[in-house]
């Protein structure tokens, strides 16, 4: 009897990719699909009328034509039937979320509203609300809202109910319109399964890490949300029907009209959504607590589930089902890596990293004494300040761009050992590390270095698609193919024969050791002129 086959589909900013794996973990068949609109951030399609600053907006119907294009094309790739497939899991980026009507219809698509941008999917990285993101940081504060103490002390600027508030501030007809608040990979999940929306399931990854949601509180009090527009008292029971899931449970079965224009069969499992970095976890092959997951891309996503809760400073985030089920799920971050390496090689007239990364690695630890604080697009884990800056210190005539480069690869990793020796202060095990996404694989020599500043082995998993391969997990255990997270992910995504270990060089690690004091000293400087 052939392997069943599992479907994981990826959402990125600027396309969907569709990955079929077996349960042994063989990936035999990938396709992307862009999504025809991109990110909309000059004007809406058929408009001339320029978008206002710092907006990104997408197109829904992007959503689904692009990831039933990308599905056909994987099962034409891996040679095989769409009744094959007998799990479907989805991560999505996040905070993307819409407005709709009560029967899942986005209010963008109605000739009424298809000129406001307001009623059209906000992109995770539109940022036109800071004021309310201020307004809201401000209340709980003053109020002393307990739901701080899971965000290190700060709601963040691309979140759900920031996005809510600007619109029902700068669109009222909009807000008063909208039936139903929701994320973009909830929806998307609610179309294949269909559904009314009062059963429509929204994920417990999203709600708990975007929307301010936990398994004991719920949702921001009436109270609260009163106290930071009256109107928003009661947006939780009015406009946010649906039921609580973790990642990795049923939503729902594949309806005949999706089944039809996926090419699947009918009735196929699909599971709660997730956010695509933390479908890197399970895809990584992160199957028990205490693994410190590196999703390390443009930035990096630091994630681990744990068998206990603890509110940590600084600490982004902690939901209970926020990656798998059973766990407690950590969010920790740097937010500015692969896209500041790109900075620094353009900065210096770099053609490409090979040179730069030969010449840095016959560098000795501490780049000839230049020091780097990795902060050129703010301190994400744990000083949660978009504002600070970076610098690079102890620069001489004889330095050359290599030596910047390295630095910066060395900075990297002292903020990781920040985060790493936060969570442990904080009574969170961290035993293990694996690295995934696009930059372990291109750049050895960062893991090196981090591998190095830790003093601890850092894994490389060999999937180049971690969260499509996450993805793909979670739809095996919503199809019920194996009995537990632990036994889907050991089948799927830990296989042994091409994973890429990086021991710590011991020599080196004594060098880190002091300069990690020097770059907290002078993070703590930095730190303090913005003030």
């Amino acid at each position: 009897m052939a392997s069943p086959v599992f479907l994981g589909l990826d959402f990125g900013t600027e396309s969907v990719r569709a990955l079929l794996v077996d349960a042994k973990g063989n990936e035999i068949g990938l396709a992307t699909s862009p999504f025809p609109h991109g990110q909309i951030i000059d004007h809406l399609p058929g408009s001339q009328q320029p978008l206002p600053p710092l907006s990104a907006f997408q197109n829904p119907r992007d959503w689904l034509s692009s990831a039933a294009k990308a599905t056909r094309a994987a099962l034409r790739k891996a040679n095989i039937e769409g009744d094959a497939v007998v799990g479907i899991g989805v991560d999505f980026t996040s905070c993307t979320m819409l407005p709709t009507k009560s029967d899942g219809t986005p209010l963008c698509l109605l000739d009424e509203f298809a000129s406001d941008p307001f009623a059209w999917p906000k992109l995770w990285k539109h940022h036109g609300a800071q004021k309310q993101t201020d307004r809201i940081n401000e209340v709980a504060r003053a109020r002393r809202e307990p739901l701080m103490d899971r965000y290190g002390g700060v709601i963040g600027l691309e979140w759900f109910f920031p996005k809510v508030l600007e619109t029902l501030e700068k669109s009222p007809k909009v807000y008063r319109a909208t039936d139903v608040w929701l994320e973009a990979g909830d929806w998307f999940v609610w179309q294949l399964v269909g559904g009314t929306a009062s059963n429509l399931s929204r994920s417990t990854c999203q709600a708990g890490y975007k929307g301010m949601w936990s398994a004991t509180d719920g949702f921001p009090n009436p109270a609260f949300l009163k106290a930071i527009h009256p109107q928003l008292e009661n947006v939780v029971a009015t406009k946010m029907p649906g039921q609580l899931v973790p990642p990795g449970v049923a939503a729902g079965g594949l309806t005949k009209q999706m089944a039809k224009k996926f090419g699947l069969k009918e009735d196929t499992p699909i599971s709660a959504a997730i956010i695509d970095a933390h479908a890197g976890v399970p895809g990584a092959g992160a199957a028990t607590p205490g693994t410190l997951v590196m999703v390390m891309g443009t930035s990096s996503c630091h994630m681990l589930n744990s068998d206990v809760e603890r509110n940590i400073p600084g600490v982004a985030g902690v939901v209970k089902d926020g990656i798998l089920p059973g766990f407690y799920g950590y969010e920790t971050g740097q937010a500015a890596v692969g896209d500041a390496f790109d900075w620094l090689k353009k900065l210096t007239g770099q053609k490409d990293f090979l040179e730069l990364g030969r010449d840095a690695a016959n560098l000795p630890p501490g780049s000839n004494g230049v020091l780097c604080v990795d902060w050129l697009n703010g301190c994400r884990t744990p000083l949660m300040n978009g504002e600070l800056k970076g610098a690079f210190v102890g620069l001489g005539l004889q330095h050359r761009p290599a030596h910047l480069y390295r630095s910066l690869l060395e900075g990297s990793a002292f903020g990781l050992k920040w985060i790493v020796e936060l969570l442990r202060e904080g009574g969170v095990e961290v035993r293990k590390f694996i690295a995934t996404g696009g930059l372990p694989h291109h750049n050895p020599l960062v893991v090196q270095v981090y591998a190095d500043v830790l003093g601890e082995t850092i894994l490389v998993h060999p999937s180049k698609q971690g969260p499509a391969l996450g993805a793909a997990i979670l739809g095996s255990l919503a199809a019920g193919a194996f009995p537990s997270p632990n036994a889907a992910i050991r089948a799927m995504a830990m296989k042994s024969e091409n994973i890429a270990t990086y021991k710590p060089i011991k020599s080196n690690r004594k060098v880190y050791d002091s300069l990690y004091l020097e770059y907290r000293r002078l993070g703590e400087f930095l730190s303090s002129r913005d003030k």
